[in-house]
């Protein structure tokens, strides 16, 4: 592509060079904080005389070149007729082919063919594909094209190939191509020359905003939402009106983007508001539903409408892999993130079914997993979750009236355009006066004919240059005399001289009309507005987006609401460290089934909310939302498979809220306090927690802030008592404080309990008996931290405290 000037909108003036392009796109990659400053663009140097060249200075003018063809040939559209060239070439192809509206429709190959032919020298593929989209309902909000056969789906299906198509134009499109033969835009030459082509279209609403764009430029792009006809004309009324009006008042014109897919867009007022003062911006736009009440309680959600650009394909995909997630790629199992994903989605969502049809494009049916979830717990997981809740971007970059690329804010835009309309109304009216005072000049020399019938027969029939002598004798210019003397002779009936008489009348009054339009600006403001309004009466339509302010539903929120959950369970752990769970607390274990040689090990009573803790030998710490756990009458999962020991084995489990404190000690006599919110992590491999040192880490106690004691037992039947408030608290892990001393070399701490003060202990003594500890026997054993216990005085040594 050249890098002279470009033509002008209008005319054949110039107005914008490579350079000044270049400087405009680093000006709109500023405003919308691509970059943080402006960059003055330096002319190039003329490149030297002869064949040689830089090749530093072949490669920017290379580039300049094909960022130029880029941004003004292809990517980016108009501000006046919001097209991008290859949709203008389409619709002035086709128009001249006569597919109008009410003209039956043609195969898609030949439109095509007529296109690349003529104007548009690339592959058919983008072609047809631009015409496809201008055909989709879902992908226009006013569709150009009217389409018979399959144009695609909003699900991603494409459309039939073009020889199976068929096309015409849409009546809307008649609003952007009805002027075109009234001088009304600038026509240049093709690409091989043979043919002219309009540079813009006329036309009559801003169709940049109607219809929007998507685009990727070189350096910057583009992405203009759709918006509702009725409003946008109500703006561009007004603007033309009074030309001094307020931005504000333009803007209370325009609700906000109105989509073809209708959804709703949750962002504030003043958030939209925002966006187009500046033309960049994101909204958050959400889909719509509607609860369908069932039998017995039941009911489901019915998704309607979704986000544009979203399709029930996607959102099934989503959930697909949301539901059933797949390993990524160099993991041996699901990360935690997947898994808490996985069972955040189960907990409120038993199935979806795609019901879409022909006459319904969309029907998403979401079936809760039980009458007892709530529909805003189901949405809220869904809208966090899945594509049913997105952000629309808003960068309104476009080519201005004067062919610079640059970001335009919803009133520059509507302004400028304005400004446009008015231009070709003025065009077309002084077109339309020279057609009218053409035709006057040729029945006012028509009326030289009968007025003078019998002498200008004789002067063509005598006369051997008649032309010449009819000039001189009636004073008629050449162009009255060669109409004259191509009258057909039935024209010379006395009827069409009345006929006459009759077009004169009204084409001077018609001139009168149009000289008025010309010579008053009040007078062409207010037809162009009077125009715009009635393209709206006869083309608008209701809105489908409704802007309704809500508050984002993010993964966070709806992963805090759903630890909410209170129900009571209680978590079963045999002896294999298999894991299940069980509603309620109080619950008769006794008999409970277990695999062959398995058996009961502990329980836990907590809470849905609460977390389940593994201790692993090498003192690693894993934790597992309770929510996490199995539910159900079977024997469970192995707890191994829900996490990654790293070749470690489990030691321990312990299970409560994240608020509950812990006493972690080894059998080395060390240990310390802590919370269960502190072992908690993010890593389904856990994290290094306690120092164990060859020493194994004893069953965990969960106590609380009033139990006062801390009793230690030796391996050797020696006990020690003390406030649990002498044990260090170790919020980030470690080896602890010195328990219990030992006065023997082998010996070792075998079990510690967290009890209140003055309670009595049960315990089992080496020869197996039952005993219980009281107080008297107690209080001996009462001493500080890190002592040597002493032996009770009692029939053998205690063995365990059965607590």
């Amino acid at each position: 592509m050249s890098t002279e000037n470009q033509t002008d909108l209008f005319g054949d003036e110039p107005s914008v060079t490579v350079e000044e392009v270049i400087n405009a796109e680093v000006a709109a990659e500023t405003a919308s904080g691509t970059i943080s400053a402006q960059v003055e663009f330096s002319p190039l140097p003329p490149l030297p005389e002869g064949d040689a060249i830089l090749l530093t200075q072949f490669s920017e003018r290379a580039y300049l070149e094909y960022a130029m063809s880029v941004v003004k040939g292809r990517a980016l559209p108009e501000l006046a007729d919001g097209q991008k060239p290859v949709q203008r070439r389409i619709l002035y192809a086709m128009r001249e082919m006569g597919l109008s509206h009410d003209k039956k429709h043609v195969k898609s190959a030949r439109v095509v063919g007529d296109v690349l032919g003529k104007f548009h020298p690339h592959g058919d593929s983008s072609a047809y594909e631009a015409m496809v989209r201008m055909a989709q309902s879902f992908s226009l909000r006013y569709p150009l094209m009217d389409g018979q056969g399959n144009f695609g789906s909003r699900d991603g299906d494409n459309a039939a190939a073009m020889r199976y198509t068929e096309i015409r134009l849409s009546p809307i499109a008649e609003l952007l191509l009805a002027e075109i033969d009234m001088d009304t835009v600038a026509f240049g030459p093709n690409y091989d020359g043979a043919f002219k082509e309009p540079k813009l279209l006329p036309a009559r609403l801003p169709f940049v905003l109607l219809n929007g764009a998507s685009g990727i430029a070189v350096g910057m792009a583009t992405e203009i939402p759709s918006h509702n006809l009725r409003e946008v004309a109500a703006a561009a009324a007004l603007t033309i009106r009074q030309p001094d009006c307020s931005n504000d008042a333009i803007l209370d014109c325009v609700t906000g983007p109105d989509l073809p897919g209708g959804a709703q867009i949750i962002s504030s007022h003043e958030e939209i508001r925002a966006a187009y003062c500046t033309g960049y911006g994101k909204l958050r736009i959400r889909a719509r539903w509607t609860v369908e009440e069932l039998a017995r309680g039941q009911w489901r959600v019915i998704i309607g409408e979704l986000p544009h650009g979203v399709s029930a394909r996607t959102v099934l995909e989503e959930i697909e892999a949301l539901t059933n997630p797949k390993v990524k790629a160099g993991k041996k199992t699901l990360s935690q993130d997947q898994a808490d994903d996985k069972n955040l989605v189960l907990s409120v969502l038993e199935s979806v079914v795609d019901e879409s049809d022909k006459s319904t494009p969309v029907r998403l049916v979401l079936e809760p997993r039980s009458s007892r979830v709530s529909v805003d717990d189901l949405m809220a997981v869904m809208l966090a979750k899945t594509s049913l809740e997105v952000n629309l971007s808003i960068n309104m970059v476009m080519l201005g009236l004067d062919g610079r690329p640059r970001q335009k804010g919803l009133t520059e835009i509507i302004r400028e355009w304005a400004a446009f309309r008015i231009e070709t109304i003025k065009r077309r009216t002084a077109f339309r006066l020279s057609q009218v005072n053409d035709r006057l000049h040729i029945l006012q020399g028509r009326m030289v004919v009968f007025l003078n019938l019998d002498e200008v027969i004789r002067i063509i029939r005598e006369s051997d240059d008649p032309k010449a002598a009819l000039m001189e004798r009636f004073g008629l210019s050449e162009r009255q005399t060669e109409d004259i003397l191509e009258i057909r002779l039935r024209q010379l009936a006395r009827m069409e001289g009345i006929k006459i008489e009759t077009e004169i009348a009204q084409l001077e009054k018609e001139k009168k009309k149009l000289e008025r339009l010309l010579g008053s600006e009040n007078a062409l403001r207010e037809q162009a507005a009077k125009e715009v309004e009635e393209d709206a009466e006869k083309y608008g339509d209701a809105r489908r987006t409704v802007v309704c302010p809500a508050e984002k539903v993010t993964a966070a929120a709806v992963t805090a609401q759903k630890k909410i959950s209170n129900d009571p369970v209680t978590v079963i752990v045999s002896q294999r460290h298999w894991v299940r769970t069980r509603q309620g607390h109080g619950l008769d274990l006794s008999g409970l089934p277990f695999k062959e040689g398995d058996k009961l090990l502990t329980a836990f009573e907590c809470r849905l909310s609460d977390q389940c803790i593994v201790l692993a030998e090498s003192g690693r710490v894993i934790n597992v939302p309770v929510s996490d756990l199995p539910s159900g009458r079977g024997d469970g999962v192995p707890i191994a498979s829900l996490i990654d020991l790293s070749g470690s084995k489990i030691a321990q489990i312990v299970c409560g809220n994240e608020e509950s404190r812990v006493l972690i000690a080894t059998s080395g006599g060390y240990g310390f306090t802590c919370q269960i919110k502190d072992m908690m992590g993010r890593n389904k491999a856990g994290k290094q927690f306690i120092t164990v040192d060859g020493a194994a880490i004893l069953t965990p106690v969960v106590y609380r802030q009033e139990d006062a004691v801390l009793w230690a037992l030796s391996s050797a039947g020696r006990m020690l008592g003390f406030p649990i408030e002498e044990m260090k608290a170790l919020s980030g892990g470690g080896k602890g404080v010195i328990i219990m001393g030992f006065a023997e070399e082998q010996e070792a701490l075998a079990q510690v309990a967290v009890v209140p003060i003055a309670a009595e202990l049960p315990a089992v003594t080496n020869t197996g008996r039952d005993i219980l500890l009281g107080q008297d026997k107690l209080t001996k054993a009462l001493g500080k931290r890190a002592k040597v216990g002493k032996l009770l005085d009692i029939k053998g040594k205690v063995a365990k405290l059965a607590i």
